[in-house]
């Protein structure tokens, strides 16, 4: 007992230096990972004479950058913190767990990129240019309306939709796991098939910005998942037999 706890301990202690490190790292080059995040509004932006973030708090820019730098390192270390995850449990587990287990390590950050890429180059640059397009005059005033972006706000908006479609993603990793442990099956996820679509719509409608473009970018692909994960579900069912 002595000697898991011991092990255990050590575990944390290496995924925390890990990460320590990774989060050093990226204050360290926060000013290009900035840039990367904010690369889609700054092309939104490109005709645009005025185009700048601003910032109304002392330490609202400090803040946000710790925020960054708190999610980069996350992800950055998250491969090594599974694995260190699965050296710790992998002695307790017979052959057949293993199996069923050590794929789905390598699929959940897999599959988590997969929804940062999707938000970042397809949802993002569409959802930026609706809110931009707000930008005008008003009919028969001097007046203008004009998009002037909190730095924290950005931020937050861009993190919130990385987390979402990071999460969302995961939906047919979970339908593989319960299909393999008998949890559910190819037939019953057909069956349902219909009410998953309102539920996925409504949610996407909850996690996203209110505009009909970024609603439809996080239900799509996950529609198309678990169409997919049936597919697979099918095939696993199969050569259980």
């Amino acid at each position: 007992m002595v000697a898991h706890l011991t092990e255990l301990r050590n575990r944390l202690i290496y995924c925390t230096l890990f990460f320590l490190f990774f989060f050093i790292l990226s204050y360290f080059f926060i000013d290009k990972i900035f840039a990367f995040f904010t690369e889609p509004l700054a092309d939104t932006f490109a005709d645009n004479e005025n185009k700048r973030l601003i910032f109304t708090g002392l330490t609202e820019v400090f803040i946000s950058y710790l925020r960054l730098s708190l999610l980069v390192s996350i992800i950055l270390s998250l491969p090594f913190t599974i694995y260190q995850v699965w050296i710790f449990v992998a002695p307790g587990l017979l052959k057949k767990e293993k199996n069923i287990i050590l794929p789905f390590l390598f699929l959940i950050p897999i599959m988590f990129l997969f929804g940062f890429f999707v938000v970042y180059y397809l949802v993002i640059p569409i959802a930026w240019e609706f809110f931009v397009g707000f930008n005008t005059e008003i009919s028969g005033q001097d007046l203008k309306i004009d998009l002037e972006p909190k730095v924290n706000e950005y931020l937050s908006l861009v993190l919130k939709l990385i987390f979402a479609f990071g999460v969302a993603f995961q939906l047919p990793v979970a339908i593989l796991l319960f299909t393999i442990l008998g949890l559910i099956s190819s037939e019953a996820l057909k069956k349902n098939r219909r009410y998953i679509v309102v539920i996925v719509f409504l949610i996407a409608a909850i996690i996203t910005p209110p505009d009909i473009f970024s609603q439809i970018g996080l239900a799509i692909p996950i529609l198309f998942l678990y169409e997919l994960s049936i597919f697979v579900s099918k095939f696993i069912e199969k050569k259980k037999k």
